[in-house]
């Protein structure tokens, strides 16, 4: 089973796909990066290369789940409304080839992930380097948290 794991944004998106075989002991990430927009470029341009990046990452790793994070309230409106516009280009590009959809909160992913609702960055990063392999010199915070993302899928799949 793969699990394409998203920590949705605009200007910078994190993506990791983690897989899980029967027989496998514990999740792998296969991949993962933080794929980033300039902003120079204008919204709707941005959002046109987040969305090809989803489509060419689910064409070339073929997940079945996606696993993205709910909007959590912020003070700058403008920056929610283009995150969840971001979400949504993420959502329909997966939608578009079937894949099933799943949402969890920031205090589900830090329960799954830390056993605490309430963990703070630090806790839930280390955490993730400890649940998972991951090249050390190259996971962003963003890459950190959409393996977390998918962490927290796996997890509820299991009941």
């Amino acid at each position: 089973m793969k699990i394409l794991g998203i920590d949705p944004g605009f200007e910078r998106l994190g993506i990791a796909i983690l897989e899980k075989n029967k027989s496998d002991k514990k999740e792998r990430v296969i991949f993962s990066e933080c794929f980033k927009t300039s902003a120079k470029l204008e919204f709707s341009e941005r959002l046109k290369l987040i969305g090809g990046e989803v489509r060419d990452i689910i064409k070339k790793y073929k997940p079945e789940i996606l696993a993205i994070e709910t909007l959590f309230l912020n003070t700058n409106q403008k920056t929610v409304m283009h995150v969840a516009e971001a979400r949504g280009v993420v959502i329909y590009e997966a939608a578009q080839v079937g894949l099933k959809i799943f949402e969890a909160s920031p205090p589900q992913i830090k329960i799954a992930t830390t056993g605490y609702g309430r963990s703070d960055k630090m806790q839930i990063n280390k955490m993730v380097k400890i649940l998972v392999e991951l090249d050390k010199s190259k996971a962003s915070d963003d890459e950190l948290d959409a393996v977390a993302i998918a962490l927290t899928a796996f997890a509820h799949m299991r009941f």
